[in-house]
C-alpha cells in the first residue's frame, strides 16, 4: 500500500527550522545578556574594591599628615628650647667677660701708657689714655691684634700730643689716644686656639 503525504511538509519544516532559529537566538541574548551582567558585576567589584582601597589609602594619608604636623611641632620645640639652652650657655659662658678684658688690658698694656677712660658697648670696647710716645700706642695696638685670644680688631681714633705739668717746673710731653677694639665672646675666642693653646675659660 503506498502512502502518500498531502500536508504541507516543507512549510512545516521551515516554520521547525524558523522556531528553532528564533529559541536559539533568544537562548544567545540569555546568554549575552548573562555574560554582559557578569562582566558588568566584575567590573563593578573591581571599581568598589579599588574604592575602598582609595578610602583607605586617603585616610592613611591624612593620619601621616597629622603625624607630619606633629612632628614639625615637635622639631619647632626643639629648635626653640636649643636656641634657649644655647642662650643661657653663652650667657653662662660670656659673665667672666668683663674679667678677661680686664685681665687681658693689664697684661696688654705696654709700660708707659694708662687708661683714663673705657666703656664697653655690647662686644666694642672704647678706651681713651695716655702714653709717652707714638711707639707706645703703636705697641699697644700691636698687642690688642696679635698676643690676645680674647682681643681683636683694634681702631686707632685719634691721638693728640699734648703737654701734661708733673711739678710748676716740670712738664712731659705726653699723647692722648682714643682707640677701640672688639671684646670676643668665650666660645669665639676658644675657636683659634683649636691647634694651639687653649685660652682660660671662665667658670
Amino acid at each position: 500500500m503506498i502512502l502518500i503525504n498531502l500536508l504541507p511538509h516543507r512549510e512545516v519544516a521551515r516554520k521547525r527550522r524558523r522556531e528553532a532559529f528564533q529559541a536559539t537566538m533568544f537562548a544567545s541574548f540569555l546568554v549575552g545578556l548573562l555574560i554582559a551582567g557578569l562582566i558588568y558585576w566584575w567590573f563593578q567589584t573591581m571599581i568598589e574594591q579599588q574604592q575602598a582601597r582609595n578610602a583607605f589609602l586617603q585616610s592613611e594619608i591624612a593620619v601621616l599628615e597629622e603625624q607630619i604636623k606633629e612632628i614639625a611641632g615637635i622639631e619647632q620645640e626643639i629648635a626653640a628650647l636649643r636656641a634657649r639652652q644655647k642662650a643661657v650657655e653663652d650667657l653662662q659662658a660670656d659673665r667672666n667677660l668683663p674679667v678677661h678684658l680686664l685681665s687681658e688690658l693689664v697684661q696688654q698694656l705696654p709700660d708707659g701708657v694708662y687708661v683714663t677712660n673705657l666703656k664697653q658697648t655690647n662686644q666694642q670696647i672704647a678706651i681713651q689714655g695716655m702714653a709717652q710716645s707714638n711707639e707706645r700706642v703703636s705697641e699697644l695696638l700691636r698687642n690688642l691684634s696679635d698676643n690676645t685670644p680674647w682681643l681683636s680688631k683694634p681702631q686707632l681714633v685719634e691721638i693728640v700730643a699734648s703737654k701734661v705739668a708733673l711739678t710748676p717746673r716740670d712738664e712731659r710731653r705726653v699723647f692722648a689716644f682714643n682707640l677701640s677694639f672688639t671684646l670676643k665672646r668665650s666660645s669665639d675666642a676658644a675657636k683659634p686656639a683649636e691647634g694651639g693653646e687653649t685660652p682660660p675659660a671662665g667658670n
